[in-house]
């Protein structure tokens, strides 16, 4: 028996939940959709929330031969394979889930295919396609963000599988949607794999679904309940979480688990890199310089080996000084962004390299600190109406204090340093 996810999976737009900025009436998807020319496409957005079924959508839409392939099981001979039976057919669509799994190699066997046009390629990814597709397919593509399901699309759900057990005879009431919306956070498969393991653990005549029925279920059966490893979100988030934590027991809990099931090494790693910056910063710089040759690592090795230096990395980040200073510094800068908008930059410190532009007054008076003691020359980097604005407040770190004394001395009256 299929599950419900699988029997309640629309065939058309109009049966779509969600994605109305992409697929609503005169929505930029659905126009395309509707003008039976579509472009090659990757869909980026968190899980369970209608990649897949799009896809689907826009194949029977356009009446067109539908091929599909996950990156986690299928390498270049089966995209080979899928091409060379393409070009025996009109306009076939190939969509690859998790397509940031493929490797470089992987994704250049699709150029030449997409080029001709002799398949349209659908892509599906939780990450970020700007890292993780190579340039050559991303500029072949248009990237389509779709969203997080959102409480109106999640009840619209739940009316759609307690309408489904009613016309096959079984009554189901929903007393209480609260913990079936926290368990699935936004994720619809999450959401209708619980609403399917209560009704189905239940002997009741009606099944009356309520917050202690939902928490009780899914504790007894979380194993079976995250089958298709959709904990994804929730481990790294533990990961990261423990690291900033400055706890390495559980920063290499998380890690065993990420390996265990399967992660991508180099997604453990990007994220490694990410956190070196914003949690750690210049607290201790050297942890940048270690995430990054993790990342080298990595990307060299490979499992089962990489899994050494994925360790060696997470305990020491979690072992590290902390400091987000430069990531709020960062946040505080766009912040006034927004609010004042893009503010000329001084004629002081512009770029001067006419004769026109010198006379223009560009470069006049600025201050080459070189030419000074200490290399430091007092003057304004910021444009006007952000005079003395501070952006960067150092952390309470041994590095960092010895940052805020040197600013003290230089920026003090200034800045309030």
């Amino acid at each position: 028996m299929s599950p419900l996810a699988e029997i309640l999976r629309p065939s058309t737009l109009d049966g779509y939940i969600g994605q109305q900025h992409l697929v609503g009436k005169g929505a930029v998807l659905r126009t395309l959709i509707e003008s039976g020319n579509i472009p090659s496409m990757i869909f980026w957005g968190p899980p369970g929330i209608g990649k897949t079924t799009l896809a689907m959508i826009i194949s029977n839409t356009l009446n067109r031969p539908f091929h599909t392939l996950s990156a986690i099981s299928s390498g270049v001979k089966e995209v080979r394979d899928v091409i060379n039976q393409a070009q025996e057919e009109e306009g076939a669509i190939l969509f690859i889930d998790e397509i940031h799994r493929f490797n470089k190699a992987q994704q250049d066997s699709l150029l030449g295919a997409v080029e001709r046009g002799t398949i349209t390629l659908i892509g599906a990814t939780t990450e970020n396609p700007s890292f993780e597709v190579i340039s050559a397919l991303l500029s072949r593509c248009q990237v389509y963000v779709l969203k997080e399901f959102g409480e109106e699309e999640m009840n619209s759900l739940i009316a759609a599988a307690v309408a489904h057990y009613g016309r096959n005879g079984r009554q189901v009431q929903v007393a209480e949607a609260d913990a079936l919306m926290r368990v699935s956070g936004g994720d619809a498969r999450k959401l209708l794999n619980a609403f399917e393991l209560v009704v189905n653990k239940s002997t009741a005549d009606p099944v009356i679904i309520n917050n202690r029925t939902v928490t009780d279920v899914i504790q007894q059966n979380l194993a079976y309940y995250d089958k298709q490893g959709e904990m994804h979100y929730d481990i790294i988030s533990a990961f990261i979480k423990s690291m900033r934590g400055s706890d390495p027991n559980g920063a290499v809990y998380w890690l065993a688990r990420m390996i265990a099931g399967g992660e991508d090494p180099l997604f453990i790693a990007r994220r490694m890199l990410v956190f070196a910056s914003e949690d750690i910063g210049n607290a201790n710089p050297n942890a940048l310089l270690l995430a990054n040759a993790t990342f080298d690592a990595v990307s060299k090795i490979g499992y089962p080996e990489c899994r050494i230096n994925l360790s060696q990395c997470a305990c020491y980040l979690a072992c590290s000084a902390k400091s987000n200073a430069t990531y709020m510094a960062l946040a505080n800068a766009e912040d006034a962004i927004k609010r004042t908008g893009d503010l000329p930059v001084p004629l002081h410190i512009r770029n001067a390299p006419t004769k026109l532009m010198k006379n223009m007054g560009y470069g006049s008076g600025y201050k080459y600190a070189h030419d000074f003691e200490g290399n430091f020359a007092l003057q304004e980097y910021l444009p006007a109406g952000l005079e003395g604005s501070r952006f960067y407040e150092p952390g309470n770190t041994p590095r960092e204090n010895e940052t805020r004394r040197s600013l003290k001395e230089h920026w003090g009256e200034k800045y309030g340093y």
